[in-house]
């Protein structure tokens, strides 16, 4: 286990009753302003262990890996895990488990189930697509819905949105649904020959135990962009997006009525109005946070909001009209998760070394933070998915290049690897936990397969 890879990150959490729990945020951050690196072995070593229900795994094959044979994951000592969802296996509803598993949230279900919404990112082409009689266009991607059992097994599962177009992340909202995201803007015409309709919206999806197709409508007035992922402010209602570009912006939706995503509402755009900012625009003073802002971690930065206008622009616009109006520039907006009070939010190429970097805005006071930026890809590589654990520690998937690590932050700021990728170098995905807390649920996206981890949670992390 290469400790050099455990830098600081922030804290993290709430309960999803919306208890915060001990974890001092600027205690955290005065620790970051002077430079201090917290490291920690959190759990224990990691080690390859075989999935607890393997027996049940006889004959798969997925991906070339044998999945009762192989171990697919290390793990630390007294840590377990099921296999329980993967490309190609029959579901409920009679179709089969599409592939390129990604974001995913959990819900608590009735008779100690729990439900699991997960998005599939899969494209114009993709193979294993979600298939459901209700569909919003001729493409491939979208959600299926998971009960799960206190064995950690599958009970029931179902196709749950259907005809979208590389659901990539998204997140879950207070009043027990899931935000599934479209991460791709093509519209119909001669290079999408299979579309009808355009694409780049946010669609909700009830989190239910009954087999049951989402209504494929549109959340247009959230905006039409490439989205990642969003986070839900409780106190307020109010949803905070992410956008996969380059050359990204931060975006706030403020429904007209709370809870009612389809009641239209104002969509925003976060502009960075501090004195201390650096790389500032000379006409229009958008900031670019990509490089230079290693200096200001640890410091919170005032910020505005700018309206956007143009919510469903015909070409790939809003960032462009956001920067116009002086909106802050951030590369590559991936995870997103509220936690602690404040939205937190990765920037999976950003920072002077293009490794990442982790944002925390705070609504109570309209400032953001850089909380973390990796200065070489063996510190941290490439942070996307973000999750807050009910017992308050962070925990972040990465999606580099090389070995893959679920990366865990104990409630003292320091960065500990909790599990590897054993098998391929593809990304995890969608890391959450039940809310009981006892259960993490994470994705491989590719060959996609989908594990229940659980074990002593509660064990001192050091």
């Amino acid at each position: 286990m290469n400790l050099s890879r455990r830098k600081f990150f922030t804290l993290a959490g709430t309960t999803a009753a919306g208890v915060t729990l001990l974890s001092p945020l600027e205690a955290f951050y005065a620790r970051v302003a002077r430079g201090q690196v917290a490291r920690g072995t959190g759990y224990g070593p990691l080690s390859p262990k075989l999935p607890e229900n393997a027996d049940e795994l006889k004959g798969v094959i997925l991906g070339g890996v044998n999945l009762e044979t192989t171990p697919l994951l290390e793990l630390p000592p007294g840590f377990n895990y099921t296999a329980i969802s993967f490309t190609g296996q029959s579901m409920s509803d009679g179709g089969t488990v599409p592939s390129n598993h990604d974001g995913m949230a959990a819900f608590q279900g009735s008779n100690n189930t729990t439900i699991l919404v997960r998005n599939h990112e899969v494209g114009s082409g993709g193979d294993n697509p979600v298939v459901a009689s209700s569909k919003y266009d001729q493409i491939g991607g979208g959600t299926t819905t998971l009960i799960i059992g206190s064995d950690r097994r599958v009970k029931t599962h179902y196709a749950s949105l259907a005809g979208t177009i590389r659901n990539c992340a998204g997140g879950p909202t207070p009043w027990g649904s899931w935000i599934s995201c479209e991460e791709n803007v093509s519209v119909p015409g001669p290079s999408n020959p299979t579309l009808t309709k355009k694409h780049g919206y946010n669609f909700e999806v009830p989190a239910t135990a009954d087999i049951q197709v989402a209504d494929p409508v549109p959340l247009v007035a959230m905006g039409r962009f490439n989205h990642e992922a969003i986070a839900v402010d409780p106190a307020t209602g109010w949803v905070y997006e992410t956008e996969d570009r380059g050359d990204s912006c931060f975006y706030r939706f403020r429904p007209n009525q709370k809870g009612n995503l389809r009641s239209g509402g104002v969509l925003e755009a976060l502009k960075i109005s501090d004195s201390r900012a650096v790389n500032v625009h000379p006409v229009t003073g958008s900031v670019n946070t990509s490089t230079g802002y290693l200096g200001l971690k640890g410091v919170p930065l005032s910020t505005t909001w700018v309206k956007i206008e143009d919510v469903d622009p015909v070409s790939d616009t809003v960032r462009i009209e956001a920067q116009s109006k002086g909106a802050a520039i951030f590369k590559r907006g991936e995870g997103a998760w509220y936690g602690n009070g404040v939205i937190y939010f990765a920037c999976t190429s950003g920072g002077n070394a293009n490794q990442g970097q982790i944002f925390a805005y705070n609504p109570n006071n309209n400032t953001v933070t850089l909380v973390v930026e990796s200065t070489n890809s063996d510190e941290l590589n490439a942070p996307d998915n973000i999750t807050v654990a009910p017992f308050g520690d962070l925990f972040l998937c990465e999606d580099g290049s090389g070995s893959e690590y679920v990366i865990g932050v104990n409630q003292s700021g320091e960065l500990y690897r909790f599990a590897t990728n054993a098998i391929n170098g593809s990304e995890f995905a969608g890391v959450c936990f039940s809310p009981d807390g006892k259960t993490m649920f994470v994705n491989i996206q590719d060959p996609g397969i989908t594990l229940a981890i659980w074990g002593p949670w509660t064990r001192k992390r050091t």
